[in-house]
């Protein structure tokens, strides 16, 4: 096993931001903590690892990852409960995923066990700023981009590896209403539809503008090739419940597969609760909401966890879902996993660890 416990070099800030943050009044990644990690790769190895005061970074006009894209990152969260305990759900599967979608980039692999150790020690310097209420966290976003100084279309020789933390409440503070997309695309065949690569977000911010124009919140997306079967929605997975049986799309090739997304089939399973994961057709979505056999539909992401969906709309027609009780799947599933990231409920997957 990798340690980075003393190949680490830190240095603390002389100039903490922590008085200046209003706790109470916490928007979604405006506000950053006090430190960052940094590393280096050149000469085939990871290098140089850093936690210093958070700010602004140094960089060649010529930076390979500028002009050619070759950039992802990752999502992950720390919580803290009322007992100022803190937790990181899934941390292993966030390293492994960002590795996953560096070798689709041709970019170099991490260490599991350096990206751990780095989120671990970061959050751990910056523990203060966790906030406790219920529905925020810690949002923890590590990201690799290429640094060669060079212009010319090529895999990078060397790159660099940062992870910053910001505390957020809730990435929506409404059910959202989502527009079926079948003009635009984000990601097609034999793409780079399932890494979180940095482009896979700029190439959809222009038709999720337009969504917003015409009323919508997101888009739900589809596939590219025919725009006849049901993909992600926004930036997050998409699930429905139908006829009480949960649907989500198969993770293919353009779908990331989300661990929240993962977590959420996998808690369902263990209630009972029948789980398909199918090719889901526009068109049979809409007869099942015309039918009103569609109860619940959500996304599923780090960032909102669930975000509740109260229309879709598709080929002109909004078709409402009903109104939420507390008694609707994606409640109680909500409620739950906050729980469980806050060390109130029994772990039974090994997903949650507990910070010293």
């Amino acid at each position: 096993m990798i340690s980075l416990e003393d190949k680490i070099k830190v240095t603390e800030t002389t100039e903490s931001r922590l008085a200046t943050f209003d706790k109470e009044n916490i928007q979604f990644g405006k506000v950053f903590a006090d430190h960052m990690f940094s590393a280096d790769y050149r000469n085939g190895e990871w290098t140089d690892f850093e936690i210093l005061p958070y700010g602004p970074l140094a960089l060649s006009p010529a930076t390979s990852a500028l002009h050619y894209g070759q950039a992802l990152f990752e999502g992950l969260k720390a919580y803290k409960n009322l007992e100022d305990e803190i937790f990181l759900f899934r941390v292993g599967a966030n390293a492994r995923r960002l590795n996953s979608s560096a070798e689709r980039l041709c970019m170099p692999t991490l260490p599991t066990e350096i990206f751990t150790q780095a989120v671990k020690r970061l959050v751990q310097m910056d523990r203060e700023w966790i906030p406790n209420k219920p529905g925020s966290s810690l949002y923890v976003r590590p990201y690799m981009f290429a640094t060669d100084d060079y212009i010319g279309v090529k895999p990078s020789d060397t790159y660099k590896f940062i992870i910053f933390t910001c505390p957020v409440g809730a990435y929506y503070n409404e059910p959202v209403r989502v527009k079926i997309e079948t003009m635009y695309s984000r990601a097609c065949e034999g793409g780079v539809g399932r890494a979180k690569a940095a482009g896979n977000y700029a190439a959809s911010l222009f038709p999720a503008k337009k969504a917003k124009e015409e009323g919508y919140h997101q888009l739900i997306w589809t596939d590219a090739k025919e725009h006849k079967y049901i993909e992600e929605s926004g930036t997050m997975n998409v699930m429905f419940v139908v006829d009480d049986v949960l649907y989500t799309p198969t993770t293919v090739g353009t779908i990331l597969p989300g661990i929240t997304r993962d977590s959420v089939l996998k808690v369902a399973e263990s209630w009972g609760m029948r789980v398909q994961e199918t090719s889901i057709h526009v068109e049979e979505l809409e007869r099942a909401l015309k039918a009103g056999r569609v109860k619940e539909a959500f996304g599923t992401g780090t960032a909102a966890t669930l975000a509740r969906i109260k229309t879709i709309g598709y080929n002109g027609n909004d078709y409402d879902l009903p109104d939420f009780t507390e008694n609707d799947f994606s409640i109680r599933m909500q409620n739950f996993l906050e729980d469980l990231k806050r060390g109130k409920e029994k772990d039974l997957w090994g997903w949650v660890e507990k910070l010293s």
